[in-house]
């Protein structure tokens, strides 16, 4: 059973409804999820990055700010330099979401970085394998209406709520990304 690592930092909540989706996928798919939420200071616990060094795959969460990640997720990312030193996360199988409060947000920037981070530590990068819902028939809740391929890309307007949002299509992409993660894994990881 593949151990997979989603760490992540929410501002408002609806980046972790994000994470808790791509957790349903990964279980779905009979592995083992983990979730580890960056804290309002940008820290994980000592127990957390032993997950982290123990996880098979492990999937970046940020909500987009400003273009990029969040700064408490930034300081996380920076803290990894410990394992990019060792390279402890060579090989290991990565992929990355993001949420902000408008369609685009420019959350490919957020993506961007996730993958360099991702790069920087010799991993392998997963995207979302999913069509795009592009045609005129398209509807809001269809699966991956984001039209993202390098990763998970979800929407919340700034005045939801977290029950409010994401919404359920960009949920249920969520699932099926976590799925495919789950699924890349074990085929790379025997």
């Amino acid at each position: 059973m593949k151990k997979i690592a989603i760490v992540y930092h929410s501002g408002y909540g609806h980046t972790t409804k994000a994470a808790e989706a791509v957790y349903a996928g990964v279980l779905a798919e009979d592995a083992a999820p983990e979730l580890i939420a960056i804290d309002a200071e940008g820290n994980i616990s000592d127990a957390a990055w032993a997950s982290l060094a123990a996880a098979d795959a492990i999937v970046f969460g940020s909500p987009t700010y400003m273009g990029s990640v969040s700064w408490q997720f930034k300081k996380f990312a920076d803290a990894s330099s410990k394992q990019w030193f060792a390279q402890e996360w060579k090989d290991k199988i990565a992929a990355g979401f993001t949420n902000s409060a408008t369609i685009n947000g420019d959350k490919l920037s957020t993506l961007h970085y996730m993958f360099t981070l991702a790069q920087q530590h010799s991993m392998i990068w997963v995207g979302t394998g999913m069509k795009s819902a592009n045609s005129k028939a398209a509807q809001r809740n269809d699966i991956n209406y984001m039209g993202s391929f390098s990763g998970l890309m979800t929407q919340s307007p700034s005045d939801s709520s977290p029950e409010e949002g994401p919404l359920p299509g960009d949920l249920e992409t969520a699932k099926l990304f976590g799925k495919r993660i789950a699924e890349v894994a074990a085929k790379l990881l025997k």
